[in-house]
C-alpha cells in the first residue's frame, strides 16, 4: 500500500524548509532509513531518512521548493501502485480566527468502533498514531492512554533519526561540499594507500640543464610531428631506464601470499589534476615506445581524463606513478603512493637556484624530485640508490639521450 511522507517537525520552531536535492527519483527503490532528500531551514541542513522501504511513487516537491512543516514530500509503495494527490498541510489554527463551515461529512470518524475516550482520541490523533494499531490494555478492550503512549515510545524507537547538518560552527558560517564523483573516489584511494601501505619520503634534486638543453634540442622535430614537448615525457623515459636499475619499485606486494611481485613491464601513471579531484591515467609500454608516441599519449590521455571521455581501461595496470607538481609549483611534495603500486615520484618546477660549488655561490637550473615509497618492500638505502641512478641519468645529455632514443 502507498504511503505517503510529510516533512516532519524538526523542533526548534522550524515551520519550514527549502529543498535543496533531492537523493532519489521516481522510479527508485529505496531501503528503510536510507537519506532521500536534504532539506535546507533557517538554522540547518537536514538530511531526510525514508521511513519506508519501497518504490518511489512520487516526488510531490521539487528542488528549491519551500515546503511546509507537514506537508506530503514523498509517497512510497509498491510498484505499480498509483499514488493519490498529496493533501495540503493545514496550518495551525491561530487564536480567534474565524473558521467557515463546510458541509457536514457523512463518513464515520478514524477509529469509529474502537473503544477509547475522546480524551484518548485525541490524543493518538495529536501525536499521529492510528488507534486501530494500538493494542489494548484497558476493561473490555478499551484503549488508555498509557495504551497510546506505549505506542508512540514504540513508534519513536523505530522512527529512523533525522541528521540535522548545522550551516554554522562555533567560530562562524560554514559552507558543506558534498562528496562525490571523483573527489569520493580519490578520498577513498588515498585512504586506503595510507592505511595499507608503509609509506617514507625521499627528497633530492637533481641538476636540469641537460634535460633542458636535450628538450630545446628537440623541440623543432616535435612541432614537425605536431606535438608540443614538454618535459614530462622525457622524465618518463629516465624514469623507465631507472626502473630497469632497480626493479622491486615496479612491483606491488601480494600481502596474502607474501610475495612481492616484480613487473617485467612498464605501465606508468600520469597523474592528472581535475576540478573535482585526481584521476591517473596509464601510458602503457612505455618502455617499447618513442618519445613522441609516449608524448602524444600523455597529451590525449590528460585531455580525455578532464573531459570525462576516459576508458575505464586506461585507468588501470599501472606498475608506477608520476605526479607532475612543476607548472603550479612548489619546492617539495610527499605524494602518496597509487596503492597497490610500490612507488610514486613528484616532479616540481624546473627554475633556476643558488647553489654553492667549491665555496662560491652560482645559479644553477635544478628539478626537485620527491619519491614517496611503500617501505615493506624498499628500504631507505635502496631508494637514494634509485634517486642517484635517475639523477645520473637527467644529468648526463649521453645518458639521457640514449634514454630517450631507446625502443624509438
Amino acid at each position: 500500500m502507498a504511503k505517503q511522507f510529510k516533512f516532519p517537525d524538526v523542533g526548534e520552531g522550524i515551520t519550514e524548509g527549502e529543498v535543496v536535492r533531492w537523493l532519489v527519483k521516481e522510479g527508485d527503490e529505496v531501503k528503510t532509513d536510507q537519506p532521500i532528500a536534504e532539506i535546507e531551514t533557517d538554522k540547518a541542513i537536514v538530511e531526510m531518512p525514508s521511513p519506508y522501504a519501497g518504490t518511489v511513487l512520487k516526488l510531490h516537491a521539487r528542488e528549491k521548493d519551500i515546503v511546509k512543516v507537514g506537508q506530503v514530500l514523498i509517497t512510497i509503495g509498491e510498484k505499480g501502485e498509483i499514488a493519490e494527490e498529496a493533501v495540503p498541510a493545514v496550518a495551525p489554527k491561530r487564536p480567534g480566527a474565524v473558521v467557515e463551515a463546510g458541509p457536514a461529512r457523512s463518513a464515520q470518524p478514524p477509529g469509529a468502533g474502537i473503544l477509547a475516550t475522546p480524551r484518548v482520541r485525541k490524543l493518538a490523533q495529536d501525536l499521529g498514531l492510528d488507534l486501530a494499531a494500538i493494542p489494548a490494555t484497558g476493561p473490555g478492550g478499551r484503549i488508555t492512554e498509557e495504551d497510546v503512549e506505549t505506542a508512540r515510545e514504540k513508534a519513536a524507537a523505530a522512527r529512523p533519526a533525522i541528521k540535522v547538518k548545522t550551516k554554522f560552527d562555533f567560530y562562524g558560517s560554514v559552507e558543506r561540499v558534498p562528496l562525490r564523483g571523483v573527489r569520493r573516489a580519490t578520498a577513498k584511494r588515498m585512504a586506503e594507500s595510507v592505511s595499507k601501505a608503509a609509506h617514507v619520503t625521499h627528497f633530492d634534486e637533481a641538476g636540469a640543464a641537460a634535460l633542458d638543453r636535450l628538450r630545446e634540442k628537440m623541440k623543432p622535430e616535435a612541432e614537425g610531428q605536431g606535438i608540443k614537448l614538454t618535459y614530462l615525457p622525457i622524465i618518463v623515459k629516465a624514469l623507465v631506464a631507472a626502473l630497469k636499475l632497480h626493479p622491486m619499485f615496479n612491483a606491488t606486494l601480494d600481502e596474502a601470499e607474501e610475495e612481492i611481485i616484480v613487473k617485467k613491464y612498464y605501465n606508468i601513471g600520469i597523474a592528472v589534476d581535475v576540478p573535482d579531484g585526481l584521476i591517473v591515467p596509464v601510458v602503457k609500454g612505455a618502455d617499447e615506445k618513442s618519445l613522441w608516441a609516449v608524448a602524444r599519449e600523455i597529451q590525449a590521455l590528460a585531455e580525455a581524463a578532464r573531459g570525462r571521455t576516459i576508458d575505464l581501461a586506461d585507468l588501470k595496470g599501472g606498475t608506477f606513478s608520476v605526479t607532475n607538481v612543476g607548472m603550479i609549483g612548489g619546492e617539495a611534495a610527499t605524494p602518496i603512493i597509487n596503492y597497490p603500486e610500490v612507488a610514486i615520484l613528484a616532479t616540481l618546477k624546473i627554475a633556476d637556484r643558488p647553489r654553492v660549488e667549491e665555496g662560491r655561490v652560482v645559479v644553477r637550473k635544478t628539478l626537485p624530485l620527491c619519491l614517496s615509497f611503500d617501505h615493506r618492500v624498499v628500504d631507505g638505502a635502496e631508494a637514494a640508490r634509485f634517486m642517484n641512478d635517475l639523477k645520473k641519468i637527467l644529468e648526463q645529455e649521453a645518458l639521457l639521450t640514449e634514454a630517450v632514443k631507446a625502443a624509438g
